[in-house]
């Protein structure tokens, strides 16, 4: 449904994903166990997952990694978007999807919400998707609560949108 051409909305998305993911040049687990490089990166471009044993990448191939994921993510989320966002929504939409994927956003309330037209309540929504699953329980993160902050405010500025 989205008119913004993708390289708008990576270019306002990467920054905020850039600064939460942080960047690692070897594999690490991340605070759920999934293995990520550079900016926070599970896949490279062909598919394969990341591994423990994979080699360090540089900064550059790092930024090509998240790149490729956020055109890729944003290909199978602007379609499921019922309604035309702003760049700053569709900006914070991608963030998230970065995060969660684009699965789970596209089932969400907050896409639910959104596509009904209800702005307020699907960026409140953005707070609820502050946990991950660690050993089986779902565990809040301050990390995760920070960037929905975020995320959500990003969704609701209407300066430069």
């Amino acid at each position: 449904m989205s008119g913004i051409p993708a390289p708008d909305v990576i270019a306002r998305a990467a920054p905020l994903i850039r600064d939460a993911e942080g960047f690692s040049a070897a594999p690490y687990r991340d605070a759920a166990g999934v293995t990520t490089i550079g900016y926070g990166s599970t896949r490279y471009p062909d598919g394969r997952a990341v591994t423990m044993t994979d080699a360090p990448v540089s900064r550059a191939a790092a930024e090509a990694l998240l790149q490729s994921a956020m055109a890729r993510l944003w290909a199978l989320l602007a379609p499921r978007l019922g309604r035309a966002p702003n760049r700053n929504e569709a900006a914070a939409l991608l963030s998230l999807a970065y995060n969660i994927g684009a699965g789970a956003l596209s089932t969400s309330m907050l896409l639910a919400k959104f596509n009904a037209g209800d702005a307020a309540g699907a960026a409140d929504q953005f707070l609820r998707w502050d946990k991950a699953r660690i050993d089986g329980v779902l565990t809040p993160l301050p990390g995760l609560a920070a960037r929905r902050r975020r995320e959500r405010a990003l969704f609701l500025d209407t300066s430069n949108p």
